[in-house]
């Protein structure tokens, strides 16, 4: 099994990433199976301390674990941009976008690899075939996918640039107190739960733009800018500020009285230019069924 690392990946400790894709396992035996040399960084044996880089390759060759083929799937997606190079998808609410070691089937790519065949960029390995960045299971919203690697490297180096633009929808726990607001707040993996993020001194700058968009007596709405675009970055920031997304009980909302699925947090907007042109795109969607639910619960409330 290959993988590689993406930007979100950065600086994360390789036995804390394997906890990941190889869930499976406990901490100690990833370590111990780093330590036997049979998982590689870049065909070389490194510590499970060691500190992953952008565009790393994972090489795990773990002789009791079995190869994971990832079958194709006819999964309905709503297709909101296409191109020779690239497209957009809507990736519903609850959809991992990429395979793990655990779940292999029902995911983005398993969709994507039904519709496109091999017509996919293979530069972050099987896994993430033509994924170029991720939204957690249940946020939804717009995702772009590269046809081919130069597609990828074109839109990765957008991405790692900051020239894409990408605005989230979200409904936050309580009455954000500004109508406008700067998060400036460093990100990183908490030390104690590797499987979540947090503010921390030593972690990547992370930059979100706030906007109220409609106040209700125990809820705001607002809109989203990534400038950066960390792990759980919204998440992380809105939770920090003592106004988590609502649903959010990974990270301290607690379950609303409204019934959805986790997080009510979509990505609606995307500005991009188009491979090897200097044509931009601007993409919209309506907002999705969980925020509209929410709303109108509150709306109701408001009469």
């Amino acid at each position: 099994m290959i993988i590689y690392a993406d930007e979100n990946d950065e600086s994360q400790r390789l036995d804390s990433f394997l906890s990941e894709i190889l869930s499976q396992y406990s901490r100690s035996k990833i370590q111990k199976f780093i330590k036997d040399g049979y998982i590689f960084v870049n065909d070389s044996v490194k510590k499970p301390s060691c500190q992953l880089k952008e565009n790393d390759k994972i090489s795990i060759a773990i002789p009791e674990a079995k190869e994971i083929k990832i079958e194709p799937q006819n999964i309905p997606l709503e297709f909101v941009y296409e191109d020779d190079n690239m497209l957009v998808v809507n990736k519903p609410s609850g959809m991992l976008t990429h395979p793990t070691s655990q779940e292999f089937e029902n995911t983005l790519v398993n969709a994507l690899l039904y519709r496109l065949g091999d017509n996919l960029s293979d530069l972050n390995g099987e896994f993430r075939r033509g994924i170029l960045h991720r939204l957690d299971r249940n946020t939804s919203g717009l995702l772009m996918i590269a046809k081919n690697n130069a597609a990828h490297e074109f839109l990765a180096n957008q991405i790692k640039h900051h020239t894409v633009i990408k605005k989230y929808r979200a409904v936050l726990k309580g009455n954000y107190p500004k109508d406008e607001d700067r998060i400036d707040l460093p990100i990183g993996r908490n030390p104690n739960q590797p499987h979540k993020m947090t503010v921390r001194d030593d972690g990547k700058p992370s930059t979100t733009l706030l906007k109220v968009l409609k106040r209700y007596n125990e809820a705001t709405y607002v809109e989203l800018t990534l400038i950066t675009g960390r792990t759980h970055q919204i998440r992380v920031h809105t939770s920090y500020m003592k106004h988590p997304v609502y649903n959010d009980t990974l990270y301290g909302a607690g379950k609303g009285k409204v019934n959805t699925q986790e997080q009510v947090l979509q990505s609606y907007y995307l500005r991009f230019t188009k491979p090897f042109s200097d044509e931009i795109i601007e993409l919209q969607i309506e907002p999705d069924e969980k925020i509209n639910k929410v709303l109108n619960y509150y709306e109701s409330r408001q009469k």
